[in-house]
């Protein structure tokens, strides 16, 4: 009685883990707040499975089997964020249902699958060993047990020295700076840290990517010491999106035009009856239909884009979009330094070359990570560049630029719809996928992109001559950036030119800490480590035949109804059925 802070002690601890989504991990209280919430959600969603299942099998059979868990039961880890999963299962096991430490991991392996969404090295989460030894001890200990007997288990390869054998096992053990080796006694060495993804390798019976090209580079390279052991943990998923939702639900009048061709709406459940539209794509009755389905969606965003920013987009000019969470290796930076090239070039033009012009609304949506400086400068740099192109009468309705606000499912409902370029400009071999990409291809959009991710297979699909290819490939890169270490790499005139254009001011400052990162040859936030000077030629190269593809209306048109006719790989539906028959053991269930 009258203890009244402590009856709300737990309410306010309730309070304090949810009030902030993806807190920010450069401060020990962020990273404590973060894991917290890890911890939460994984503990939660495992203790209600594991209640769900124990309900079942004392319904049905009258005791619990442990032994048909892992066929009743299958988690799926997307990313290292849930990776607590793993010691919080084998815990409730071992603590609370009585089994051994070994028959607990035996189910824990058979239950656990890891998807690998990203190959940043900063989303292959690593946490402070000490951190986690204060906020979970027992989950420690059994992560721990995990980490030594995998240790013990593990053999040199066919011809691996000993040394190599050792140097190998050092990357594939949990506990990273934790094994010391002899002379390792320094006061400067690392503090130990609990590699999260490894955690989930070991313990996950299969382990997948997300694309073609993705998955590739997950056993070449992020994952290769684990793939030469267990190659056949090791499976592709490409990534899907639902075409309910994604052409279905938010673009009605293009729908409508699709279900009157294909004379069924059946598409919305099995999307491979797409392809039936090839056949019409050079009709000019189609193409007719398929462009007025197209302006109505234009005319509908650039209500919501007015209402929004106050920005006035023509309903003639092209949609260009990049809609994408704001990070380096997307490149937003590329973009917005080719618009700014490209606003420079107009206004160089005399009143007669401007009439050539495609004109463009240029847009971009996205947020960044609250920690994520470089994201924020990039951001500014879009934001004062529009206002600025926005605002000068001689260039007028040929360049438009826009950042729209707050960037979320309901904006890329109505955005989406009313692309006509999406963007998909990652440096090649760091985009997992891209979902974005599939949405846009579904809604008739031609994309500009580089190989990466999805956008390979998207191109495969859709046919080379109908998307716009540029940039390096992945095998070349890491030739590309060790030219540039030794001071070989020679940059377009083009791309100095526009440089020192914004260096001069002309957008209310010269963003000088934000291009510098362009700059030098090497070290941390120098020597271009996203290549956009390598590939800003090849890409202003691609943007220009963009426009030549635009002013041919019916060429334009041919390309967006095959974009559409050729989306039906990326179904999640398709992705489901994988997961279900390759992964988790499953059949479907028919509903009478």
């Amino acid at each position: 009685a009258g203890e009244h802070l402590k009856a709300q002690e737990a309410q306010i601890l309730g309070q304090e883990i949810c009030a902030v989504l993806y807190p920010g991990d450069d401060t020990l209280e962020g990273k404590k707040l973060r894991l917290r919430q890890q911890y939460l959600l994984c503990s939660a969603s495992i203790q209600d499975l594991m209640a769900t299942f124990k309900r079942r099998q004392l319904m049905h059979k009258g005791r619990v089997n442990w032994d048909e868990f892992a066929s009743k039961v299958a988690v799926q880890m997307n990313d290292t964020h849930p990776t607590l999963a793993v010691p919080e299962l084998i815990r409730i096991l071992v603590d609370e249902e009585g089994l051994t430490f070994e028959k607990a991991w035996t189910i824990s392996c058979k239950t656990l699958n890891y998807t690998n969404h990203t190959v940043l090295p900063e989303a292959l989460e690593k946490w402070p060993l000490k951190l986690l030894d204060e906020l979970l001890p027992r989950h420690m200990e059994i992560v721990r047990r995990i980490d030594s007997d995998f240790i013990a288990s593990m053999k040199p390869l066919a011809g691996e020295s000993q040394e190599d054998f050792e140097g190998r096992l050092a990357k594939m053990t949990i506990l990273e700076n934790f094994y010391k080796q002899p002379g390792d006694d320094s006061e400067d060495s690392p503090a130990p840290l609990v590699r999260m993804a490894n955690l989930c390798v070991i313990a996950g019976q299969y382990v997948n990517g997300v694309a073609a090209l993705h998955t590739e580079i997950v056993k070449a390279d992020v994952f290769n010491h684990f793939y030469k052991v267990w190659p056949d943990k090791f499976q592709n998923k490409t990534n899907g999106v639902t075409p309910r939702r994604w052409l279905a639900w938010c673009n009605p009048e293009l729908s409508a035009v699709i279900t009157k061709w294909l004379g069924t709406d059946s598409w919305v459940t099995d999307l491979t009856k797409l392809k039936g539209l090839a056949q019409y794509a050079k009709d000019p009755e189609l193409q007719k239909e398929w462009k007025a389905a197209k302006v109505a969606r234009k005319e509908k965003f650039a209500v919501w884009v007015k209402e929004e920013t106050g920005i006035d987009i023509p309903i003639d000019s092209m949609y260009d979009v990049q809609i994408k969470r704001i990070h380096e290796y997307k490149r937003q930076l590329l973009n917005i330094l080719s618009t700014v090239y490209r606003y420079k070039k107009i206004k160089e033009m005399t009143p007669q070359e401007r009439k050539e012009v495609v004109p463009r609304v240029i847009m971009f949506g996205g947020k960044a990570f609250a920690t994520y400086v470089q994201a924020k400068r990039i951001v500014k740099l879009i934001v004062a560049a529009s206002e600025i192109i926005n605002a000068d009468k001689e260039v007028g309705d040929l360049l438009k630029v826009v950042f729209l606000p707050n960037y979320r499912v309901t904006v890329a409902e109505m955005t989406i719809p009313a692309t006509e370029l999406c963007q998909q400009i990652s440096t090649a071999g760091m985009e997992a996928s891209g979902t974005s990409n599939m949405k846009f291809m579904m809604n008739g959009s031609l994309t500009i992109g580089t190989l990466d991710g999805a956008n390979v297979e998207i191109r495969q699909e859709a046919g080379a001559e109908h998307f716009f290819l540029f940039g390096a490939v992945t095998e070349d890169v890491p030739k590309i950036r060790a030219d540039r270490a030794a001071g070989k790499f020679v940059p377009d005139p083009r791309f100095e030119e526009v440089k020192d254009y914004i260096k001069s001011g002309v957008f209310g400052e010269s963003f000088e800490e934000l291009l510098s990162s362009l700059e030098g040859n090497e070290g941390f936030g120098r020597g271009d480590y996203f290549i956009v000077g390598h590939d800003f030629p090849s890409y202003l190269e691609a943007q220009q035949a963009v426009d030549e593809a635009y002013k041919d209306e019916s060429r334009w048109l041919e390309s967006s109804v095959l974009n559409t006719a050729a989306s039906g790989k990326f179904s999640s539906d398709r992705t489901i059925r994988q997961y279900a028959s390759e992964i988790w053991d499953i059949e479907p269930c028919r509903v009478p």
